[in-house]
């Protein structure tokens, strides 16, 4: 009866780790991926991104309840088409990259409520230092192999957070009244990944 146990103990250990082994991981493709979000100013709304990020994507369309997500994003690579704000946001009025060079995020568990592609990622977003759970909208796009061979995927993540959450806290009173910068900042993130061998 033991030695029946520990066989089926191996067993079952072996197939885990196959499992595990076998997992569909895609690596961000940083040539085909923007890393985006957009913040009222005044009357309209500046659109930005950032342009250094690494990341993984593990799913699988059959499990999305086992995606594993974490990527990293370079601060300093702020980039709205305006040099001089660049250089504001990069300052400790609001990224202060110098002290906090990366922002973060980590899933906390897989894709939940998944219909027609579309579902929800929770996890771990850091910003300055300070580190929230969140929860992103997600939708698979879709895999295949480009002209080359190579297989891809694609997905899209987006979130609203109040920037003062992670202490970007700077703003201006208007003449006229309200503020110069809005404190709810939309994120959206395009990625098309590529099967990690």
């Amino acid at each position: 009866m033991r030695r029946s146990v520990t066989v089926s103990c191996i067993f079952a250990l072996v197939l885990g780790f196959s499992a595990t082994a076998h997992a569909t991981i895609w690596k961000v493709d940083r040539s085909h991926t923007t890393v985006g979000f957009g913040v009222s100013h005044l009357f309209t709304s500046v659109q930005g991104r950032f342009d250094r990020f690494d990341g993984t994507i593990e799913f699988d369309p059959e499990k999305p309840e086992a995606a594993v997500v974490r990527a990293t994003i370079d601060a300093a690579s702020i980039n709205t088409n305006n040099t001089k704000r660049d250089k504001h946001l990069r300052s400790d009025d609001f990224f202060d990259v110098e002290n906090y060079p990366t922002l973060s995020f980590e899933s906390t568990r897989g894709v939940t409520e998944m219909k027609d592609n579309r579902g929800k990622l929770a996890g771990n977003l850091t910003i300055r230092g300070v580190t929230k759970p969140v929860v992103f909208d997600v939708t698979f796009r879709g895999q295949g192999k480009d002209p080359w061979g190579n297989l891809r995927a694609g997905f899209v993540a987006s979130l609203n957070i109040n920037r003062k959450d992670y202490g970007l806290n700077w703003n201006e009173v208007l003449e006229t009244g309200g503020w110069l910068v809005g404190d709810e900042v939309e994120i959206r993130i395009d990625v098309e990944g590529i099967l990690e061998e």
